[in-house]
């Protein structure tokens, strides 16, 4: 045929036939990847990047065999707050089958982070709202479907609404009506379920609404053994002290079930973390870390990435593996790629939080004096971070006062002071914690300066805050927590009985850290229980078997212990 000739004398279909003559081509297309991904693997490898086995949902939707199939992925990704992942998947449906409602809600579901950190800005509110319509344009073909839409939409309506815990209790409150309309309904429950907890306040020590939304997840996990959600939100559901062992066989398994995706191998040392299982917690975060910098988004690095190195360097501390922390350390301080924008205040948090902790847990104060703020500069710091940036200034003025740098310190809290009034008018909790930071740094300030009496109210003051409040999943632990800077200062105030109920007290929370078991240990020593003092020390000394470094604690331990055997 000869390429000169006029166009117009070409028959030429009407947009209805080529729109249906595309449609059966992407279905077809679809059906072949689809194929391929169930039978072999391929897809799962190739497209999305997390493995063949995410584990198994059960998710019905009325559209075609290979859009269930990928539907079904989507929602597990969701499940594993894979919400990147799950959107690529969702938008794939999508784009082959624009008659699936329910792909239309799946990508609007990966916006709506109950956990996280990122409430959606205006714009992704606009188009999560935007893609419900489209979603009920397109047409729900059952009741089931139509109850997801809406429970979605209960979460996007009033786009003017800015305050997502507003937001979030309304979608809690859409959930649980799905919840009981469709009780059989496993998916609907696992959704229900996160909303819930996502609703608990972080001063309720009842844990009551963690306890019901886990209570849920273990009825599910008892018909689906390797559901995604199952595992995922009893984790966070006993993510508490004196909960987190409800939750250890399942953080020990949920690894298996999807032994690609990066969030799935960090989330059982939040577990690992609460009992003080450090060398697990090492493990798994390594490979959390490696998966997440094989499967970088866009060619920028992950919250995953950093999530999981802030739990690795925290380990390594309690290893008193320090040259190990200070790899870590060193990486994060000399990254130069770019940063996904998913979630990046957990990368704020990890970025400021690991020098600090480096610096704190070693007690290396003048070092810690000398942190600098928004580092590293390849990340795009702003007021938005300003809750985390706070870290470095409480680390700044912490370390200043405890190495006698009173006018260093004085001008550390005054940074911290500013953040502080930056971050009460947006967030309660944030301030709260920076409230914590500015009483302690403030007590060790009064401390150096001779008022002993201020200092001591100060830091009780701050541990009582402490004790009030609950950490969020984002961190496995305080840069140094209040309690144990009490215990320290009734050290120095040469008051080892009173030290050692705080260090106990600090160890019932966060068991098996290395400087609250030093300092039980040496604050029984001192109290001339020397039976205590050796059992706390003989646990130190197996923790630290490993340790590539000579801390001087340490030394102090093993001349107490070597002592006792003489005699």
């Amino acid at each position: 045929m000869s390429l000169s000739k006029p166009i117009s004398s070409f028959h030429k279909p009407s947009h209805a036939a080529l729109q249906n003559k595309r449609r059966t081509y992407i279905l077809a297309r679809l059906f072949l990847v689809t194929f391929v991904f169930v039978h072999s693997g391929v897809f799962a490898g190739t497209v999305d990047g997390y493995g063949d086995n995410i584990g198994t949902v059960n998710f019905p939707v009325s559209c075609s065999e290979p859009s269930q199939h990928l539907m079904e992925r989507g929602v597990a990704l969701l499940h594993h707050m894979t919400y990147a992942g799950a959107r690529m998947v969702f938008e794939n449906v999508r784009e082959a089958e624009p008659n699936c409602a329910l792909a239309y809600w799946g990508v609007a579901m990966t916006y709506v982070h109950p956990l996280w950190l990122d409430p959606p800005n205006e714009q992704e509110l606009k188009l999560g709202l935007d893609l419900i319509k489209l979603a009920k344009k397109r047409g729900y073909k059952t009741a089931r479907e139509h109850a997801y839409i809406a429970a979605l939409e209960a979460y996007y309506q009033n786009a003017e609404e800015r305050d997502q815990r507003v937001r979030i209790a309304r979608f809690e409150q859409a959930w649980n009506k799905v919840y009981h309309e469709f009780p059989e309904d496993l998916e609907a429950a696992a959704f229900y379920a996160l909303a819930h907890m996502a609703t608990a306040k972080s001063n309720d020590k009842s844990y009551r609404k963690q306890k019901k939304a886990g209570a849920i997840m273990e009825k599910i996990l008892a018909q689906i053994p390797d559901h995604p959600g199952a595992h995922h939100y009893i984790i966070h559901a006993y993510d508490f002290p004196g909960l987190a062992d409800r939750a250890l066989k399942v953080a020990r398994n949920y690894g298996k079930v999807a032994p690609e995706v990066p969030h799935a191998l960090h989330m059982p040392t939040h577990i690992f973390t609460r009992l003080g299982f450090w060398q697990e917690s090492i493990d798994w975060n390594r490979r959390s870390a490696a998966a997440a910098w094989k499967n970088k988004q866009d060619g920028a690095i992950t919250m995953h990435y950093l999530h999981a190195l802030d739990y690795l360097a925290y380990a390594y501390l309690q290893q008193a593996k320090d040259e190990k922390a200070r790899e870590v350390t060193e990486t994060i301080l000399s990254l130069s790629d770019s940063f996904f924008d998913l979630n990046a205040e957990a990368t704020a948090y990890a970025l400021a939080a690991i020098p600090a902790r480096y610096a704190l847990e070693r007690q290396k104060w003048q070092e810690a004096e000398k942190l600098l703020p928004r580092k590293p500069a390849s990340f795009q710091w702003g007021k938005q971070f300003a809750a985390f940036e706070a870290t470095t200034h409480f680390a700044r003025a912490l370390g200043a006062a405890r190495s006698g740098n009173g006018p260093a310190a004085k001008r550390a809290l005054k940074e911290l002071d500013a953040l502080h009034n930056i971050v009460a008018q947006k967030n309660a909790y944030w301030a709260e914690q920076i409230r914590i930071q500015q009483l302690s740094a403030q007590a060790w300030l009064a401390f150096i300066n001779g008022n002993k009496v201020e200092a001591l109210r100060l830091m009780q003051q701050a541990a009582r805050l402490e004790a009030s409040t609950e950490k969020h999943p984002v961190t496995p632990g305080e840069v140094l927590p209040a309690r144990e800077l009490l215990g320290d200062m009734l050290m120095e105030l040469e008051r080892p009985e009173e030290a050692l109920k705080e260090y106990e007290t600090e160890l019932k929370r966060s068991p098996n850290r290395l400087n609250s078991l030093y300092g039980a240990g040496r604050a029984a020593e001192l109290a001339g229980d020397k039976k205590k003092a050796e059992v706390y020390y003989q646990t130190l000394v197996k923790l630290t078997a490993q340790a590539d470094t000579k801390r001087p604690r340490l030394l102090d331990v093993r001349r107490f212990l070597y002592s006792e055997i003489a005699q």
